[in-house]
């Protein structure tokens, strides 16, 4: 029996469903039921009938699918997979944030640990972070959470000023002007796309400022043939799978999360056989007000 094979038997006999990050290996892509970005992602794990879920990605990933579904077993492959980003701000940080703007509304972005979904108003992602702040009223202030890039983004976008933590993804940051030209450069005609978590200098040299799901929407549609791609290197998988006809340029091979690649698929077969893998648990307090930030994004993407 081949690895995929087995994979598939396993997924029958426990009722499961594999559901993968954009930004995963190939390997477990293709292994994968659903790949998504955060939000499809949180939507898939909410519609599936199975009885547990497989999810490749990084921890806080894994717990809003455990938040959002606390009836399924939500199993991890990868449970030292982390998020720098997310343990970037604590939440006595959080607190104390909130005591020095009372009343305004915390939106965290989902990139963020369970304790700090517990003390937030509103979760989102970054396909959906534009959507919730313009559905905020402009006179509640807004305290953004934890990404300074995404959060500067959206306010060149909306024209409002929001209080921004200091916070960031070392992977995007890692995205400079110097290698925006040298792609352009090397693909002279291609399309540029770039995710919100880069830095504001290198998103100003793109066409395009898309979430992942969103660069996998426009590139379907987009009657263009080439892209330079300046996010996680993952998602050049995804694209390529799904429009085979098209060309794909990494912006650069560095752009890698060591974090997305820790998952592999013998490590999916692993927690599948129940030898690998840990079930993601969530402080029964901390999920039941966690729930609520999550619930108010989808209800406001919808």
């Amino acid at each position: 029996m081949t690895l995929t094979e087995e994979i598939r038997a396993l997924k029958r006999q426990k009722n499961a469903v594999i559901l993968a990050h954009t930004y995963q290996p190939g390997p477990v892509q293709d292994a994968a039921d659903y790949v998504g970005d955060s939000y499809g992602l949180s939507v898939e794990a909410t519609r599936t009938p199975a009885d547990v879920i497989v999810f490749c990605g990084v921890m806080f990933m894994a717990e809003t699918a455990a938040i959002l579904n606390p009836s399924r077993a939500v199993l991890i492959p990868a449970p030292d997979a982390g998020c720098p980003m997310a343990d970037m701000i604590e939440p006595a940080d959080l607190v104390e944030l909130k005591n020095r703007h009372p009343g305004h509304i915390v939106i965290c972005y989902v990139n963020s640990t369970a304790r700090i979904k517990a003390l937030s108003d509103i979760c989102c992602t970054s396909s959906n972070a534009l959507k919730i702040v313009r559905q905020v009223s402009p006179d509640r202030g807004i305290i953004f959470i934890p990404d300074r890039h995404l959060g500067s983004w959206i306010e060149e976008q909306t024209g409002g000023k929001m209080v921004l933590w200091n916070g960031c993804c070392p992977t995007h940051a890692r995205i400079t002007p110097a290698m925006m030209r040298d792609a352009k450069q090397r693909h002279p005609g291609a399309a540029v796309l770039i995710h919100p978590e880069a830095p504001k200098e290198s998103r100003d040299l793109a066409d395009h400022v898309l979430s992942t799901g969103g660069m996998c929407s426009l590139v379907e549609k987009d009657p263009g043939t080439d892209y330079i791609v300046a996010t996680e290197t993952g998602i050049i998988h995804t694209l390529r799978t799904r429009n085979p006809s098209k060309r794909f340029h990494a912006v650069s091979d560095r752009i890698v999360c060591p974090n997305m690649k820790k998952t592999t698929v013998e490590l999916v077969r692993d927690t599948l056989r129940g030898t690998a893998g840990v079930k993601v648990t969530i402080p029964e307090e901390t999920a039941r007000l966690a729930v609520r930030s999550l619930r108010e994004m989808l209800r406001l993407s919808a």
